[in-house]
C-alpha cells in the first residue's frame, strides 16, 4: 500500500497542479517533501516504540494511520490542506516502514532472511507497478482524488488481516525510553536544509538567507551527533556502527537513496512535460520496465546472498544501475518506450540486486533486542536520502528553467517544443542523473567493504 501510494501520487502531480485550487509548484513539491520527512524523523523512534510495546501491535497502527489520513488526502480542498495530510499520512508510513523488515527478520532464521525479504520486495514491487499504471488510470478516468480512495478499502482490509494473522515473535524491553532531544535536532536539521533549498530555488529566500537557514539546519545536525554520543538511549545508537557490516551497509544504502529518490519524480515530469506531453497513465506505461525488473532480481538476490553473502551481489547492483543512470543521461527531448526499455531494465534490477542483500546485511549484524531500531535507522536513511535526492533535483531544474516557467512543466503542458527553456529543462534532466551516477559509483566503495560471507 504504501509503495503504491507514492508512485500513484507522483504520476498525478501535474493533474493535481491542474485541478486543485491553490496549488503551486512548491506545495507539489512539499506533497512528497512532506511525507518522506515525517517518515525520515519519526522513523527511528517508531521503531524504538516496537521494541518496547511490540512490533505487531504498532504495525497494525499504522495501518489504521495510514488509512484515515488517505481518506483525509481526498477530502483536500487546497495544496495546503494535502501537504498537511501528506504529512499525517507519513506517520502512519512510519509505522509500517519501521516494523515490517523487523518482523520478517524475527521469523526467519539467518540462513533464510534474505530470500525472506527478498520475496517481500516482490510486494513492493507489486505495489510500484501498480501504483504506475493504476495511477495513471484513476487520474485519467476518475480524477486524482481517488488515487487516495483506493488506499481506504485495502486499509481496512489490512488491518484486519494483520490484527488476525500476525504474531508477536521479537523481543520486548519496555526499560528502554525515547530520545526526544535527539529527534527534536534531527527533525530541525532536515527541515531547515530542505526549506533551504526549495525555497531558494523558486526565489522566496535570495542566498544569503538560504545559506544562513542551511548552515544552522547543518549545526542542528552536528549538535544530533552530539547528543547521541552521550544519551542514555539514543535515537541512533551511533555504537553500533562500530559493526564494519551494518555501518558499511548504512552508507551503501543512503548514497544509493541520494541517486534514486527522484528518478520517478524527474522522469514523470520529463513524460508529462512540454517535449513529450504524456498522460499520466502513457507515462506510468513508460516507467514499467524498472518495476518489472526489480520484481524479477529481488528474490533471486535474496536467495542467492543467503548462500554467498551480500558483498558480491549487493555491489554488482550499483555497478548495474549505474551504467543504467548513465544511459538516461541521454535522453533528448523526445524518447519512445524501446529507447527507454535498456536503461530502465538496468536500473530495475540493479535495484533489485542492491535492495534484499544490503537489507538482509543490515538485519543480520544486530542482535534480536535491538533489530526494529536497526530496521528503523536503515529505512530512515532510505528516507532521508530520498528526500534530500528531490530537493536537489528540485535545485537543479529551478536553476535551469525561470521559476515564472517551471508552473508549465509541473502542469504537464504539452506541445510546447519550441519553447525557449525547454533546452534547459532537458539539460537539468541529465544533470542530475549524472549526479546520480556519481551516488552509486561511491556506493560501491563501502559496499565493496562490508566483509565477505564469514563476517555475514
Amino acid at each position: 500500500m504504501s509503495s503504491l501510494d507514492s508512485n500513484i501520487v507522483v504520476i498525478a502531480l501535474p493533474t493535481i497542479a491542474r485541478e486543485l485550487p491553490g496549488t503551486n509548484f512548491l506545495y507539489l513539491l512539499w506533497v512528497l517533501l512532506g511525507y518522506q520527512l515525517v517518515t525520515a524523523s519519526v522513523l527511528v523512534n517508531f521503531g524504538r516504540l516496537s521494541d518496547m510495546f511490540g512490533r505487531v501491535k504498532l504495525y497494525n497502527l499504522g495501518f489504521a494511520v495510514f488509512t484515515a489520513s488517505s481518506a483525509l488526502c481526498s477530502l483536500s480542498q487546497n495544496g495546503l490542506q494535502l501537504v498537511i495530510f501528506r504529512m499525517v499520512q507519513g506517520i502512519g508510513a512510519a509505522f509500517l516502514f519501521s516494523n515490517s523488515a523487523a518482523i520478517i527478520t524475527d521469523a526467519f532464521p539467518p540462513t533464510e532472511r534474505g530470500k525472506a525479504l527478498g520475496i517481500n520486495q516482490v510486494t513492493i514491487v507489486a505495489g510500484s507497478v501498480t501504483g504506475l499504471v493504476f495511477g495513471g488510470f484513476l487520474t485519467a478516468i476518475a480524477g486524482w482524488r481517488s488515487i487516495f480512495w483506493v488506499n481506504v478499502p485495502i486499509g481496512v482490509f489490512a488491518t484486519i488481516w494483520s490484527h488476525l494473522k500476525l504474531r508477536e515473535l521479537g523481543q520486548i524491553g519496555k526499560e528502554r525510553r525515547l530520545d526526544i532531544k535527539g529527534n527534536v535536532t534531527f527533525v530541525a536539521g532536515i527541515s531547515l536544509i530542505l526549506a533551504a533549498i526549495t525555497f531558494h530555488a523558486i526565489g522566496a529566500l535570495d542566498f544569503a538567507y538560504s545559506t544562513f537557514m542551511a548552515a544552522l539546519g547543518v549545526a542542528f545536525l552536528g549538535f544530533f551527533i552530539h547528543i547521541e554520543r552521550r544519551a542514555p538511549n539514543p535515537m541512533f545508537r551511533l555504537s553500533l556502527f562500530k559493526n564494519r557490516q551494518l555501518s558499511a551497509a548504512s552508507v551503501a544504502i543512503f548514497l544509493n537513496s541520494l541517486a534514486r529518490g527522484a528518478t520517478t519524480l524527474v522522469l514523470v515530469l520529463y513524460l508529462q512535460g512540454p517535449s513529450m506531453g504524456l498522460d499520466p497513465l502513457t507515462a506510468g506505461l513508460y516507467l514499467i520496465p524498472t518495476s518489472l525488473s526489480l520484481a524479477a532480481f529481488g528474490p533471486v538476490s535474496g536467495w542467492l546472498s543467503d548462500k554467498y553473502g551480500a558483498r558480491g551481489l549487493a555491489t554488482l547492483g550499483l555497478v548495474v544501475s549505474s551504467f543504467g543512470f548513465l544511459m538516461l543521461a541521454q535522453l533528448g527531448p523526445t524518447t519512445t518506450p524501446a529507447q527507454l526499455l535498456i536503461p530502465l531494465f538496468l536500473v530495475g534490477s540493479g535495484m533489485g540486486l542492491f535492495a534484499s542483500p544490503n537489507r538482509a546485511s543490515m538485519m543480520n549484524a544486530v542482535p534480536p533486542d535491538v533489530r526494529g531500531i536497526t530496521a528503523g535507522m536503515g529505512t530512515t536513511l532510505v528516507n532521508v536520502g530520498s528526500t534530500f535526492s528531490l530537493g536537489i533535483a528540485f535545485s537543479f531544474v529551478t536553476a535551469s528553467v525561470p521559476p515564472e516557467d517551471l508552473q508549465k512543466i509541473f502542469l504537464g503542458t504539452g506541445g510546447l517544443n519550441d519553447a525557449p527553456w525547454l533546452g534547459y529543462f532537458i539539460q537539468s534532466v541529465h544533470e542530475v542523473f549524472y549526479l546520480s551516477t556519481i551516488f552509486l559509483l561511491l556506493a560501491i566503495i563501502p559496499s565493496a567493504m562490508r566483509g565477505g560471507k564469514r563476517e555475514q
